[in-house]
């Protein structure tokens, strides 16, 4: 399965354009999407999500085509590491998967060593105060943090922008060696969309092989979703806690087969008492043949 975890979504979204751009990427072959809401900053008090229900879809272009599996993402901008209200436990709660963006240097030293996040979200055609460096990006790899890029940035900048991004990506591949990346499109229309294909193609020209291209489309993305799965549903995000299934008619309750299995093995005790009885007895058939009778004839009488 593919996973493109980065679909643009904003209130301005309409609800046509939200679910033609899903048909779309059901259609190039991506299984599991997640819509993006990008913070401005960290929300006060009860975080809702704010995305449309899209269970019931009435709109007749799209009733027919079959909608990938639907996330929900929120993506925080981070410039002071320092700052205590950015609320990422309440965002865990509220959002599936939970991204940040650095924008300083101590934001993605930070982000990359010591925050408690799946994703770092970089938009590559800005330029960065700081630099891509091997030592805090494989501290991130280690740690199970993953890099996101995304190719419609490039689409959408102008000539000097795709050289930033060109750039910064190159970088980002160099300091990773190729690990941790996961592919997006950040697509905020149908023309953004490309098929995976035509995305690892084009990430190996900037130096991701074709193998850790097509990773990037399916298992790194799979398991930062699976690993936000068990944080939410699981025990201190170790244990992942399953609802036992409920018994059937034909199946018996477990008190009635303690019970059943407890009278069967008194019966096979009594049973194996009984046969074990029944060969110690010295009168049985066997030994009644072996054994002689003798008659002893009465003595004389004392006076």
């Amino acid at each position: 399965m593919l996973y493109d975890l980065n679909i643009a979504w904003s209130p301005s979204t309409t609800k046509d354009q939200l679910l033609q751009t899903l048909a779309l990427a059901s259609t190039l072959g991506y299984g599991t999407v997640a819509l993006n809401h990008a913070l401005n900053q960290p929300p006060q008090g009860n975080a809702t999500a704010p995305f449309p229900d899209l269970s019931s879809t009435t709109t007749t272009s799209t009733s027919s085509k079959k909608l990938p599996h639907i996330l929900h993402r929120a993506t925080i901008p981070l410039s002071d590491p320092a700052a205590s209200n950015y609320r990422l436990p309440a965002l865990a709660r509220t959002y599936d998967i939970i991204a940040v963006r650095p924008l300083t240097p101590d934001a993605f030293q930070n982000a990359c060593i010591t925050l408690d996040v799946p994703l770092i979200s970089l938009d590559l055609t800005q330029h960065f105060p700081f630099h891509f460096r091997p030592k805090p990006c494989m501290a991130a790899v280690a740690r199970g943090v993953r890099f996101e890029i995304c190719y419609a940035q490039c689409l959408a900048a102008d000539a000097r922008g795709r050289a930033t991004f060109i750039s910064n990506t190159a970088n980002l591949i160099r300091a990773t060696r190729g690990r941790g990346i996961v592919i997006s499109s950040e697509a905020r229309g149908v023309l953004a969309l490309r098929a995976p294909a035509d995305v690892v193609n084009l990430l190996s020209v900037w130096g991701l092989g074709n193998e850790k291209g097509m990773e990037s489309l399916g298992p790194v993305p799979r398991s930062v979703v699976v690993n936000e799965g068990i944080k939410r549903n699981g025990f201190r995000g170790v244990i992942d806690i399953v609802k036992p299934a409920e018994p059937g008619p034909g199946d018996l309750q477990p008190s009635k087969q303690a019970e059943g299995s407890g009278q069967d093995s008194k019966k096979n005790k009594k049973q194996k008492r009984k046969n074990g009885d029944e060969e110690n007895q010295p009168g049985n058939k066997r030994q009644h043949k072996k054994m002689k009778v003798v008659t002893r004839e009465p003595g004389p009488t004392k006076a």
